[in-house]
This record gives structure tokens, sequence and C-alpha cells, in this order.
């Protein structure tokens, strides 16, 4: 698929990148038999780059891959481990998570600082290091550059996910095909604020890591910071870029003549990832997308948007089809942004169900149809500004409820 600025790879991978290559395992932390540890490689030292959550209880490999990256602002090497957060273990779980990174380093032959660490799955359990230790002595040989590698990562970073994440698109730079790809995972417990939802994105740019850092923040706020499940903040969102140059072009700055093409690239794999993630919601049965245009700012319409698609009663009438815009304009409404009330239209899909304010008539079994869909687009217009935004969600289901009423077991 061609965009014009860049291209859309359906099959790429994290592993499509010069120089990357990824696989996974079944080391013991799942009791399904699926993989549980992962890790993706990079041929050569890679320019790095993180965004880590900002809930107060970090989990310990946050600690660790941040504190590798700030070294020399480079990574060759990220493990992951799901199954076991290894958050609000104390310094135990600090010194796990650094054996994780110390015994990785070892198995590709690698500085430990050019590794980075992640874990994701249950909150307030010390790791098996030995199944984990056991497990990461194998991945060199788990590891590979072609696509079954990038598969088998993918699995190995699953918890309550039902598919796995994956995006990936193609940028000219200086006449050099440039890749950008990514793979996340995230189901429940996601309301990410960065920068349990994990991202991995690699790339062949030539790009430095405080451009990169600049780069991922402004995306991240875009794209995983505009998606929200149920509310709750992680102990363990992190997402990592590595960029590793042997795509061969020159170094991308703001200043480069396609660095807005590279940055689009970038954010089209963010936000695709943070779509995925919302519509893999837990129990999901639809994607909600609310899009809000004519607000004072950029940033109040964010904060719109958000407060719309994380509100339980929108999401509760979404999944029972129900066009209750009463709902919506009441989410609106305690965003605590500023707002005319005597303004707002909003639409559901095509159907207009208020005009500056003001309800208007129309078809309930046709907004019910529509509401039946895969795809809720809700669109709001508070006519007082330019500020824009789009936020994703999904429906709050009886599955959902069910599903972390029986988390633990």
């Amino acid at each position: 698929m061609v965009n014009g600025i860049f291209t859309v790879v359906p099959d790429g991978s994290v592993t499509t990148p010069r120089g990357f290559c990824a696989g996974g395992l079944h080391c013991g932390l799942k009791k399904t038999g699926r993989n549980d540890l992962g890790a993706i490689i990079s041929e050569v030292p890679a320019a790095a780059a993180g965004v880590y959550t900002t809930n107060a209880f970090q989990a310990a490999p946050l600690h660790v891959t941040r504190e590798s990256i700030s070294r020399e602002g480079k990574l060759q090497a990220m493990v992951v481990n799901s199954g076991n957060a290894n958050a609000c273990t104390g310094q135990q779980g600090l010194e796990d998570a650094c054996s994780m990174r110390d015994a990785a380093a070892r198995a590709f032959g690698l500085e430990p600082h050019l590794v980075g660490v992640t874990s994701t799955g249950v909150i307030g359990e010390l790791l098996p290091m030995d199944k984990v230790l056991g497990g990461i002595s194998r991945l060199p040989d788990a590891v590979s550059g072609e696509a079954a590698g990038s598969e088998q990562f993918c699995q190995a970073i699953l918890t309550t996910d039902l598919v796995k994440k994956e995006a990936c698109v193609r940028v000219i730079i200086d006449g050099a095909e440039v890749h950008i790809a990514g793979a996340a995972k995230g189901s429940g417990m996601i309301h990410p604020n960065m920068a349990t939802m994990l991202g991995f994105i690699t790339t062949d740019a030539n790009i430095e890591s405080d451009q990169l850092h600049s780069l991922l923040r402004q995306a991240t706020d875009e794209s995983f910071n505009m998606i929200t499940v149920d509310g709750d903040t992680s102990t363990n969102d992190m997402v990592v870029v590595m960029a590793n140059g042997l795509a061969g072009n020159k170094p991308l700055t703001p200043e480069h003549a396609d660095w807005a093409n590279f940055a689009d690239g970038f954010l089209y794999v963010c936000r695709e990832l943070a779509k995925m993630i919302a519509r893999d919601g837990e129990g999901a049965t639809k994607l909600i997308e609310v899009n809000v245009i004519g607000a004072v700012s950029d940033e109040a319409a964010r904060a719109i948007a958000k407060t719309v698609v994380g509100s339980s009663l929108v999401k509760s009438a979404a999944f029972g089809a129900d066009a209750n815009w009463g709902r919506i304009i009441a989410a609106i409404g305690r965003s605590g942004q500023p707002v005319n009330v005597d303004t707002v239209d909003i639409r559901i899909g095509d159907i207009v169900t208020l005009q500056q304010s003001r309800p208007v008539p129309f078809d309930d079994d046709q907004a019910t149809e529509y509401l039946k869909g895969e795809l809720v687009q809700i669109h709001v217009n508070l006519n007082q500004g330019e500020g824009r935004a789009t936020a994703w969600g999904c429906d709050l289901t009886y599955e959902y409820v069910r599903i972390n009423a029986a988390y633990r077991t």
C-alpha cells in the first residue's frame, strides 16, 4: 500500500529493517507452554531511545533499561519475558533484572550496557531466575532474521492478548530504502501516560539518539498516549526504539530534506500499533475512535478525546449498541477543558445527534445497526478553535470483568 510519503509493508516485521533478528521460546514462566521469553538483536550497536510509564511504582526492568540507554544512547539487544512483571519486587527484583541483562550480554557476546530488559505479567511475584537464565542461554539459537523469528518474538510478549501486533513501512531517504517496523503487546491495564503495554520499534535509519528520543516522545503523545482500555496505567509500560543506521542514509535531523517523511512513517507505525492494542482490549468486540476538532488547542482536544473514549458509560453504550449521546456530552463536560456549552456538535458515524448543543432527531434503528459494527467512530466539533486530536479505545464487556476477576488464576 503506497501512502505517497511512505509505503506500508503488509508482511513486514521487526526483522524487516536491515541487521535485525528476533526470536522467542518457552522457558517455563507460563503454564500453557506458550513462548514467554524473547529478544530483538541488532548486528551493530544501535542508537536507542525509550519512554516509560509515569506510574510511581515503576518495575525494576525499566530502571535497568533506562540505565543502559543513558550510558551512551545505544542498545544492541532487548530481552523481554512475559508471565511475570517483576514489579513491586524490591531490591531482589532489581538484582534479577540486572541478572537478566548480564546473562543476555554473555549469551550474545555483548557489553551489558548495550542490553535492555523488560517484563510483563503478574505484579508482586519474584522471577524464577533458574528458568529465566536457562531460557536466556538458549536464546541465541532461537533468534532469526526471517519472519519466523519475529513471529516467535511476538508470541513471547503476549499475556491476555488475543493477537500479535505488528506494523512496518518503507521510506525513501537520500535515495535509500529505510524501514521502520514495530511490535507491541497490550490488552488490559491500558491507559498509557509516558512517555500493561510494551512497544518495540526497529529501524535501519541513520539517526542519533537525541533526535530519536525527541521523535519518539512526539509520536508517543499522538499514538500510545491516546489509547485507553480500562483507565489503568501499568507499572511496566515502555516503548523502546533502536536505529542501527545500516540503511546508509545521511544522518536524519529536523533539517534533513526527508525528515518529515521519516517522521510521518514513524508516527504511522506507532499509531497502527496503538490502534491494534485498543482493538484487542480484554473482552473487546469493537474499536472506538473519537475524533475531536474545534478545540481551543491540540492539548485540550487530546484530553477531551481521551476522556470520551475512556468513559465506562460510553464504552458500555458502544457494547450495547445504544446511541446515547448524553454519555458523550457528559464526558466532554467533565474533561476539565474549556468548552462552550452552546456550540457542541456530535456525530456517531454519519448520524448527527447534536448540533450547537441541541438534540437532532435521528433514526434509532439506523444508529443501533451502525453501533453493531466492529468500528465505532464518534465525531465531536467544539466550534471554538483549531485544536484537534484522535483517541482510540474499545467497548466494555462482560468478558472484561471475567478475565480480570480471574487474572492470577
